[in-house]
């Protein structure tokens, strides 16, 4: 049965012993007397009661998501609550919401005590802590309404954008504000990670969010098609890095050895294990892009620096389980450590898949299909999870003075969220290998053996369904942890200013330890490791993005490629409001089983004009990159009226509220004219002309839907989506037609 103690924890001078210190490490000479101070520990409780409600908030909505994919019924119809926009609200929530308070909770305690400080300004600790939770209820507030800007992880409309980046460097005035007060010289290998994860999510987060405004609540997005895709997955990628794993290492540096009363395993490690980890991966993220209109040069070089990943990598994962050795008795006791063991193992495990994944022959059958969605989620349920679980059960009583209200109920929510994990991940591998294998398979005569996309989806619902029920066996272990604690909290009394003490910062210090010294020198100067860390991270991302956007070549044109109507940008926005893209891809990899399914490949030429690009990342549906004249305009009309209709057994869910609502056409010309800001040749005139010139195609449409007996106005939203949707890869077809 696992322990807590309820002593309270004063990290002042146990902690040189607990967590290791850098070889031949003597403390600095110092004859001033200990001064008392206190710790910050209510925003530290704050964070983690945040961490919790979100917690629960974002499973639950991820549990609906998962269920919508093999129950149509769960969206609802309504369009609040479909797949397509409570997929980002569950995104954002786990990232955000969930994670990213658990980060400042585990950040707020660590630091004070690496420190011997407490945080440089209560009020930058409180502007800071409200400030994150209104930005998560801005996304609450806005996602579900179908106001996204549609790029993975980085949903939120342009002034949330800005929002986020003030409360960023509010955080990051308080960490090192609280570092240049600090009473111990060394800083310690987990403020190493804090301060890269501060200047790297900073140098992503701005460059990504670069839009052009149209008004308060849409934007567009500054770059175009390739050049989108490679910033959205340079910040995808390194999002995962760097807020989902460079913190969470950090922490794991400093909780663990405190929860195993053992010192770090390696130091000379941990070095090498940083350096190698924030130079490299930042070069990773074209890996998201391996066989698509991307230059050749940059999917090798995201390749490349994929495998070299492995190693930093399990530098951290082994750095971590030895820390442990001699200890599994503990571990066999204690069940924090098991949580830390298993979310270790984890990362260990997504670690070495994701450069397996990178490589192309894999890649050619896992992307797009539930293999990457098991690939995310060991790391996010596992790692991500379990980590932020093992510093709740761990914190908690600690930080108000009582042992943990049920070790028994703790013992349970670890079964429940391994198992959880074991159901959830086990069934998305066989879907994904099922699927890709199935999307790829021919018959004896040379035709593709699964036609009709459908078929693929509908042999995986009993994956899905299993799925479900391992993402509820996660969530009810939650659930559980959180009835736990909040009777911890209940019986206990918070601490708020915890009382220590400890000497002024030593005007001198022994520089012993031979050839670590080179490294000591950073460990006591906080803007040499900020300066060092950007320059690492600046290295890979500007030799990706300089000759991708300065180099014409790589991004060559298509004279046939032209702009999109007043009525196809309306269009385009609706299919983005909807979240389609969560579902459907728009990108014909050069496959046999590709070209054969949908049509030629894609070209780099053809996305000049998309802002933002619409590649997707999953293909819960068909590709439709090639969908222009596909099947007529009425196909499409009772297809979005009811999916089952027309591909009978479809999962997709009704958007009958399309045919009902009149076109928003207030902003059309203001569109325009921001698109053409970014590089989108509309004239004058176009821009002037647009309300006639949408009236007039949208009347054509309606026309041809009458036809077929289906009256329908034509300002109604159905018939700009219907126009985006037979746009989709005519350019190409008529630049064949004219070669002929």
């Amino acid at each position: 049965m696992s322990t807590v103690s309820n002593t309270p924890v004063t990290l002042v001078s146990s902690d040189r012993e607990t967590l290791g210190q850098p070889p031949g490490y003597q403390p600095p000479i110092s004859q001033l007397p200990a001064e008392q101070f206190t710790y910050d520990n209510r925003i530290v409780r704050d964070f983690g009661v945040a961490t919790i409600i979100w917690g629960v908030i974002g499973m639950l909505v991820g549990v609906i998501a998962a269920t919508q994919l093999f129950a149509p019924v769960a969206n609802l119809n309504t369009p609040e609550t479909t797949f397509g926009r409570i997929r980002p609200l569950h995104t954002n929530a786990v990232i955000f919401a969930f994670v990213g308070n658990a980060i400042f909770m585990g950040v707020y305690y660590s630091l004070q005590r690496l420190c011997k400080a407490r945080m440089f300004s209560d009020l930058l600790s409180r502007v800071h802590f409200w400030g994150w939770q209104l930005i998560i209820l801005s996304a609450v507030a806005t996602l579900p309404f179908g106001i996204t800007s549609s790029k993975e992880y980085a949903e939120l409309e342009w002034p949330i954008d800005i929002a986020i980046t003030l409360i960023w460097v509010v955080f990051g005035v308080n960490m090192f504000g609280t570092i240049f007060k600090r009473r111990e010289r060394h800083l310690y290998v987990a403020i190493w990670f804090y301060i890269a994860t501060f200047v790297t999510v900073a140098v992503l987060h701005i460059v990504n969010s670069m839009a052009i405004p149209v008004s308060f609540l849409k934007s567009y997005s500054l770059y175009a098609g390739v050049q989108d895709a490679l910033v959205q997955w340079w910040y995808g990628h390194n999002a995962v890095a760097f807020f989902l794993t460079t913190p969470y290492l950090g922490m794991m540096y400093y909780f663990l050895p405190k929860m195993a009363n053992r010192p770090v395993y390696s130091y000379r490690l941990s070095i090498l294990h940083f350096w190698a980890l924030i130079f490299i991966y930042i070069w990773a993220g074209p890996h998201h892009l391996l066989y698509t209109s991307l230059p050749d040069w940059a999917q090798s070089l995201g390749v490349v620096f994929s495998i070299m990943l492995i190693a930093p990598s399990w530098g951290g994962m082994i750095n971590g389980l030895l820390t442990l050795r001699g200890a599994w008795d503990k571990v066999r006791e204690d069940t924090i450590l098991k949580f830390m063991v298993v979310g270790l193992t984890a990362y260990g495990m997504a670690t070495f898949e994701g450069p397996m994944l990178s490589l192309k022959n894999v890649n050619a059958i896992a992307h797009f299909t539930d293999w990457i969605v098991a690939h995310v989620h060991v790391g996010a349920l596992g790692w991500n999870g379990f980590l932020t679980f093992a510093m709740l059960y761990w914190l908690m009583p600690r930080l108000y003075h009582t042992p943990l209200f049920s070790p028994k109920l703790m013992s349970v929510h670890f079964w429940l969220g391994t198992l959880g994990i074991l159901f959830y991940a086990i069934p998305m591998y066989i879907s994904g290998f099922t699927q890709g294998m199935m999307w790829k398979e021919f018959t004896p005569e040379g035709t593709l053996h699964y036609g009709n996309f459908l078929e693929t989806t509908l042999r995986l619902l009993p994956m899905h369904q299993m799925r479900a029920i391992g993402g509820t066996l996660y969530l009810a272990g939650a659930i559980l942890m959180a009835y736990n604690l909040f009777k911890t909290m209940a019986a206990g009394s918070l601490t708020a200013n915890e009382p220590a003490e400890a000497p002024a910062l030593a005007k001198t210090f022994v520089a012993t330890g031979g050839d670590t010294f080179w490294h000591r020198w950073f460990e006591r100067k906080p803007i040499p490791l900020l300066i060092g860390s950007l320059v690492m991270i600046l290295i890979g991302s500007l030799v990706e993005l300089i000759p991708t956007f300065m180099v014409r070549s790589n991004v060559p044109t298509i004279a046939a490629v032209q702009p999109y109507t007043a009525l196809e940008l309306e269009g385009r926005d609706l299919y983005i409001r909807e979240g389609c893209v969560g579902c459907h891809s728009q990108m014909v990899r050069p496959f046999r089983s590709e070209t054969e399914r949908y049509g030629e490949y894609s070209k780099a030429g053809e996305y000049v004009y998309d802002h933002p690009f619409l590649w997707g990342s999953k293909r819960t549906g068909p590709d439709l990159q090639r969908e222009g004249g596909k099947y007529p305009d009425s196909w499409h009309y009772y297809h979005m009226r009811d999916p089952g209709s027309m591909s009978p057994g479809s999962i997709m869910p009704a958007y009958a509220w399309l045919l009902e609502r009149k076109l928003d056409t207030d902003k059309t010309s203001a569109k325009m004219s921001a698109l053409r800001k970014v590089g989108v040749p509309y004239d004058d005139q176009t821009i002037a002309t647009a309300g006639g010139d949408l009236q007039k195609q949208a009347t054509t449409i309606s026309q041809r839907l009458a036809q077929d007996g289906i009256k329908v106005q034509p300002d109604r939203e159905i018939v700009a989506l219907i126009a985006y949707l037979q746009r989709l890869g005519t350019d190409i077809k008529k630049m064949e037609t004219a070669s002929r």
